[in-house]
């Protein structure tokens, strides 16, 4: 060990830790590595006379990390979110197949849709708009080029998101979906026209709102403890 190196961490969702020399050098550097956490061994180390210090063991074992956190609650948060990146809970749900099958098909191939027509899409980078015709089923949205498109070219999972009206600085109404938490993007849309934009919005709330109670409802018996579970 030669010594302790100030450092920016970033854990992805995908599981994969990435570290930066500086906070600026995110997104625009590439990272000094990348590590995968699937089958990592974390927990806390005593042995430095530190506090908040730990260690994490990749499953390679080539190499083991010793970090060492601002404070005690920082070093659980990070112990937590390793933890979980390194042993990941895998469930097939019906649900994510649905939404994967109905991405390779047509526009309006997909029975039952909540709402579909002609979305722009407001692209932050530069500030343009994009268009995209769209189909609203189950809590998802699905972006197709065009109503001929063989298959979606995208799609946004809605869980969680809180539907907005806004008005931007050209006093513009749009469509914000606003995510659970700061790690997911916000987005804006905007309809052919005023009318457009409320049908979108009441569709969007009833979509999401429809999903949450049954979202929930599995998350809580999933969460029981097992000597509560009966067969």
């Amino acid at each position: 060990m030669k010594g302790w190196r100030k450092r920016w961490f970033v854990l992805k969702h995908d599981g994969c830790l990435h570290y930066y020399r500086h906070k600026k050098d995110e997104g625009k550097s590439l990272p000094l590595e990348v590590v995968k956490l699937e089958g990592a061994e974390v927990g806390i180390d005593h042995s430095l006379g530190k506090p908040f210090v730990f260690n994490c063991v990749p499953q390679s074992g080539k190499r083991t990390f010793c970090l060492c956190a601002t404070s005690n609650q920082e070093m659980k948060r990070w112990l937590e979110a390793m933890d979980k990146a390194a042993h990941p809970v895998r469930q097939n749900h019906v649900w994510e197949d649905v939404t994967l099958h109905n991405s390779s098909l047509p526009p309006l191939a997909i029975k039952n849709p909540e709402c579909l027509g002609l979305l722009h899409q407001l692209d932050r980078s530069t500030d343009m708009w994009v268009q995209h015709y769209c189909i609203l089923k189950d809590g998802c949205l699905y972006f197709y080029s065009s109503i001929r498109s063989t298959q979606a070219s995208g799609g946004l999972y809605l869980q969680g998101y809180r539907v907005n009206e806004q008005i931007l600085s050209f006093k513009q109404s749009v469509i914000e979906l606003k995510p659970p938490s700061e790690e997911f993007k916000t987005f804006y849309f905007c309809a052919e026209n005023k009318t457009e934009n409320q049908r979108w919005i009441t569709a969007l709330k009833m979509s999401i709102k429809k999903w949450l109670p049954l979202h929930q409802a599995i998350q809580d018996f999933m969460n029981r403890p097992l000597e509560e579970t009966r067969m």
